[in-house]
């Protein structure tokens, strides 16, 4: 058996605190709900920046990538036009070269022929009456005799 006043003595108190429980709940309640949405808006803040810091981290990434690829193009285009100066330097050269060599070896033809030409004239014996024919000396006669002879 309980006793009736007892029971409904309970009752008023459950009346009378259940409403307060029930206001405190829905408070707290409530303030998890504002937690939640606080953090969920925290997060997702921190989720775009570093979705901005992986976007800007990316293109930092390619924008280096793409330099240093134009920077590899710039070398390889520099040797080769290097190359396309050496190799026109060197045909000038040869050229030059060459020409020089024909110049070269028309002088040393030339001084060969004189050469020749004055063992010639010095192993023909000195003749009393060396005139041209008109009485005169010859230029290479005249001076002959002063200068000593080249031997070869």
């Amino acid at each position: 058996m309980v006793d009736q006043a007892y029971a409904l003595d309970l009752i008023d108190q459950l009346r009378m605190t259940i409403p307060e429980e029930i206001k405190t709940a829905k408070r707290v309640n409530s303030e998890v709900d504002r937690l939640l949405e606080q953090a969920r808006e925290e997060a997702e803040q921190i989720l775009a920046r570093a979705q901005e810091q992986a976007t800007y981290l990316i293109e930092e990434r390619e924008l280096t990538r793409q330099a240093e690829e134009m920077s590899l193009e710039i070398v390889r285009q520099a040797r080769s036009e290097a190359d396309v100066v050496r190799r026109g330097a060197d045909d000038y050269a040869a050229e030059v070269l060459s020409k020089l060599e024909v110049e070269v070896m028309r002088t040393l033809k030339s001084i060969r022929l004189g050469l020749d030409l004055l063992d010639e004239r010095r192993a023909v014996p000195a003749v009393a009456d060396d005139t041209d024919g008109e009485g005169a000396l010859d230029e290479y006669e005249e001076s002959a005799g002063a200068e000593e002879p080249i031997s070869r």
